[in-house]
Order: C-alpha cells, then sequence, then structure tokens
C-alpha cells in the first residue's frame, strides 16, 4: 500500500488534510487511517519529550505503526511535524511505498494563524515564564525536505484545494 509521511511546521494543516483526505479515501471504499503527531505523544509515545533524539524516536514509533497498517492494505497518512531529513529519509529507506510530502506555509502566516497559541508563547523573551523553548521553526531546527515526493503551499492554497492535491497524488501512486 503507500505510507503519506506529511512534514511542516506547528499550524501548516498537516492534521487537517490528512483528516480531510482520509474521509475522502473512505468514501472511495479505501481502508484508510491517519496516524497524528500530536495524538500518538499523548499514548504511544507519551514519556517522549521534545529533545533531538526523543523527536526521533517519536518518529520511528509512529514509522513502526504506519508500516503494520501498510502491511495490512491501509493507506496511512502520518501527519507529525518530523523536522529532520534524516528520520524522513530512514523511514522512507525502509520501503518503497514511503512518500514524503511537505506541507509548506511561511512563518509569518503561521504565527497569524496560530490556532493553539503556541507561536505567541515560542516568541515570548527568554525568561518569560510562557515561553515555549526548542520549539520547531522558532528556536529548533526544522530541516526542508531535500527531495519532497509532493509539496503543496497551505499559504496560498485552499484547504479543499490542498486537499484534492493530495488526494488525486495517492490515488496516482496506489
Amino acid at each position: 500500500m503507500i505510507i503519506i509521511q506529511l512534514t511542516g511546521l506547528s499550524g501548516t494543516g498537516k492534521t487537517t488534510l490528512a483528516c480531510n483526505v482520509k474521509a475522502m479515501l473512505i468514501k472511495l471504499q479505501y481502508k484508510a487511517e491517519v496516524i497524528d503527531g500530536d495524538a500518538y505523544r499523548q499514548t504511544l509515545c507519551k514519556d517522549l519529550g521534545f529533545s533531538k533524539a526523543d523527536r526521533i524516536e517519536n518518529i520511528r514509533r509512529l514509522g513502526i505503526l504506519a508500516n503494520v497498517l501498510a502491511r495490512n492494505e491501509v493507506i496511512t497518512i502520518m501527519a507529525a511535524i518530523n523536522p529532520y531529513e534524516s528520520v524522513r529519509q530512514e523511514l522512507k529507506s525502509q520501503n518503497n511505498f514511503v512518500h514524503t510530502v511537505w506541507v509548506d506555509c511561511n512563518l509569518e502566516t503561521l504565527i497569524q494563524r496560530d490556532t493553539k497559541g503556541l507561536y505567541r508563547r515560542a516568541i515570548l523573551p527568554n525568561g518569560h515564564p510562557e515561553k515555549i523553548i526548542n520549539f520547531t521553526g522558532i528556536d529548533d531546527p526544522f530541516e526542508i525536505p531535500e527531495n519532497p515526493d509532493l509539496v503543496i503551499d497551505t499559504n496560498t492554497t485552499s484547504e479543499k484545494d490542498s486537499s484534492q492535491i493530495l488526494l488525486d497524488y495517492i490515488l496516482s501512486q496506489i
């Protein structure tokens, strides 16, 4: 089957896209599942923090789950920040059915959207009691994917169009 690893900064729309496309695939009578990085951090990965090693381990665990689902003919969409190119490539090298989709959006738009208030807290001055440290894209790295299979720019593309682009891509690959 196929595994789509959506990668991008917080707030780019990875989970929204994944859930929209899952619903579209199910409507077309495909088996599909979303592995949402935020949701799995509360269960399967709740023992992990946000160090580089923990972020890598988080993706490895999600990748194992994705592989199990894909082996059972479930189209699997991983929606996680997944900031390091090395772990994206590691996951991709395990199977030829892993595709990387970069969900891109400029930082200015993400700060304006900031539905969870995370960017507001991340850009607070050092020492502020509410400041989030090690926030990807602010004071922790996000490595731009070197050769993504698909790029969706949610800054300029609507949610509906972004979902359709991802759906069309998946259907062309299965």
